[in-house]
């Protein structure tokens, strides 16, 4: 069973069986940390097999390890998995081309919540979206609660990382693709036609989208309020709209 660290940049899995489990699989590695001196048994295949799949191996002092992983047994091994691989707007729209499918992409403007950001892609993964937008700033990136959350849709669904989402709109827009922003004050979301290119625009926890997100948006769309709270958890609205989204996409 793999041991995964939980850390602010990387996700780290420790342990001898956990390390070579890791490179039988497909799945990038950044670097590995073996503990000097230690190269018995299957240490020996762990170091044999990064050798020939060219990752790198750093050999460090069994405190570097302890001082990573605090209380993991670590087994003098630790391996730093890949970064999310993030991909282009572009691709995203070459994506939904080569499945001769009209663009369905999630723009998620400011969640900062990870469990609501790995809940979002799951959803979107379920609905056949082509892939989600996040921005570089003010924002959870792909982290290990994202993909706890996710529950293996992070393995299925295009991740664009963007410095500026009103300019991520704007491309979209340019492509042809109709956005659709989730705020308060908007249209009904279920008087709206959604066939077609469409990107729908979430905001984060309590604030909703920005403004000049709002202003950039074809449509702004609203779910309707009858109790006392007046917003729903992010994920929940979007699987809302999401689906509804998915009616006109069958």
């Amino acid at each position: 069973m793999s041991r995964i660290v939980k850390t602010d940049d990387d996700n780290i899995i420790t342990g001898r069986n956990s390390v070579l489990e890791l490179l039988n699989s497909n799945r990038e590695i950044d670097r590995i940390l073996v503990e000097k001196g230690n190269k018995t048994g299957s240490m020996s295949a762990i170091i044999a097999k990064a050798g020939q799949k060219q990752i790198p191996v750093k050999y460090v002092v069994a405190e570097k390890l302890n001082s990573i992983c605090p209380g993991a047994n670590h087994q003098g091994v630790i391996a730093y998995t890949a970064m999310q691989e993030y991909c282009s707007i572009n691709d995203l729209l070459q994506y939904a081309a080569e499945k001769n499918e009209s663009p369905f992409i999630i723009i998620c403007d400011g969640i900062e919540d990870p469990y609501n950001l790995g809940a979002i892609i799951r959803t979107a993964e379920c609905c056949g979206a082509h892939g989600v937008i996040i921005p570089k700033r003010r924002s959870v990136g792909i982290n290990y609660a994202v993909s706890k959350s996710a529950c293996g849709a992070l393995e299925h669904m295009k991740i664009a990382r963007v410095s500026n989402i009103t300019a991520a709109i704007n491309e979209l827009k340019g492509n042809g693709v109709w956005v659709y922003g989730a705020d308060m004050g908007g249209e009904p979301y279920d008087k709206v036609n959604f066939s077609g290119p469409v990107a729908l625009v979430v905001g984060g926890e309590g604030k909703g989208i920005s403004r000049i997100v709002n202003e950039n948006c074809d449509v702004v769309l609203s779910l309707p309020m009858k109790g006392h709270i007046t917003s729903l958890n992010a994920s929940v609205a979007a699987g809302i709209f999401m689906y509804e989204i998915l009616k006109f996409r069958n």
